[in-house]
Parts: C-alpha cells; structure tokens; sequence
C-alpha cells in the first residue's frame, strides 16, 4: 500500500499543472475536508513552489499575514464543512479554509472535535480520523499516515476561522521492528504545523 501511495504521489507530482486546475477546487475542497490524501495534498507542491503554477490553477497569493502560512484568494469559491469560501492556505503538512466564521468553537463542535486550546485569545480543536500503518515491501520501512482535522482561530486573522486538514506520513514512535530496521539515511518524520 505504501508503494502504490507513494507511486500515486509521484504520478500525481508528473501530471501537467493544466490538468490538475480542472479538478482543482473539487480536489482542493476534498483535502481540505480530510477526505483526500498526503498524495492529493503532494500533487499541489508545485504550485506551492511556483506562483505562476498557483495562478494557472486560479489561485491568487496573498501577501504573508502569518509567517507560518502561504495564503490564496481562489479564482472560484469552494464549499467545505457547509459553508463557502474563496480563501486557502497551506502550513506544514495542512491545508485549509479560512472561513468568515468569528468564533471557531461552534464548528468544532458540529464536527465533533476535541478541544487542544480553549482560552479567550486561542481557540484549538481537533481530532485524528485515520491512522494507518502499512510496510513497504521493499525496504521493510513501517509508515503512518495520519490524517488530521482542525478547527481554530490565529491572531493574525481576527475574526476568521481556520478549517482543514493535516496529512502526515510519519515512522511510529515506538522502538524500532527488530525484524524489519531502518534502511541507512531514511528520511526524519514529516512534522505538521499549526500557525500561531
């Protein structure tokens, strides 16, 4: 599983930037739901790496608000968790929503999220839905993909809602398989991250 995801991710990173932008929002609004995955979330870094890629989809950068966030306005609205919004952005492994939502606590709540922060300044909910470990079969490697939904607010942002999605593919944190090690110079784990 892990090499056809992996093949998926490299596939998706050779298809021409023309072909994505046709599916884009419905992709987008997928990833943004937790109902994609980290090869739909791989295919978007090119246009993450290349303005001009982002525009060709539709997307319009935005100047940095949050050093922890790339922002675009989209050229058409998407719709995710019931309501719409021409507003995204990208931080570590997440992509997001940024919803015209004041206080983020009510769509937590709808989508049945844990609260991480709950403070007058700082409001963080969240909650792990998928978490799968599969082995390569070449290198023996055990990965995880863990895939993440998030609801909070930042104060670079007032008045707004972040909402989205982390997907990470990590190494278990517990000791190492003695029967199948790690292969020399394997990659660290990937690590998410929430704007502050």
């Amino acid at each position: 599983m892990l090499r056809s995801l992996l093949l998926a991710s490299c596939a998706a990173l050779t298809l021409p930037v023309a072909a994505r932008a046709q599916t884009g929002a419905t992709d987008l609004a997928s990833l943004i739901e937790c109902r994609g995955d980290i090869a739909g979330l791989t295919a978007l870094a090119p246009a993450l790496e290349d303005p001009l890629k982002a525009v060709a989809l539709g997307w319009q950068p935005l100047p940095q608000a949050n050093m922890f966030m790339t922002e675009y306005r989209l050229a058409s609205p998407i719709r995710v968790f019931g309501h719409g919004t021409d507003h995204i952005a990208f931080t570590g492994s997440s992509v997001m929503a940024i919803l015209d939502l004041p206080d983020p606590r009510p769509l937590a709540g709808e989508l049945g999220l844990e609260t991480a922060i709950d403070t007058p300044a700082k409001a963080m909910f969240g909650k792990e839905l998928r978490s799968e470990e599969s082995r390569d079969a070449e290198s023996g490697q055990v990965l995880i993909e863990s895939v993440v939904l998030n609801v909070s607010n930042v104060s670079s942002h007032p008045g707004k809602t972040l909402a989205g999605c982390s997907y990470s593919l990590d190494l278990p944190e517990d000791t190492p398989d003695t029967d199948a090690p790690a292969p020399e110079g394997a990659p660290p784990p990937a690590s998410g991250g929430q704007p502050r």
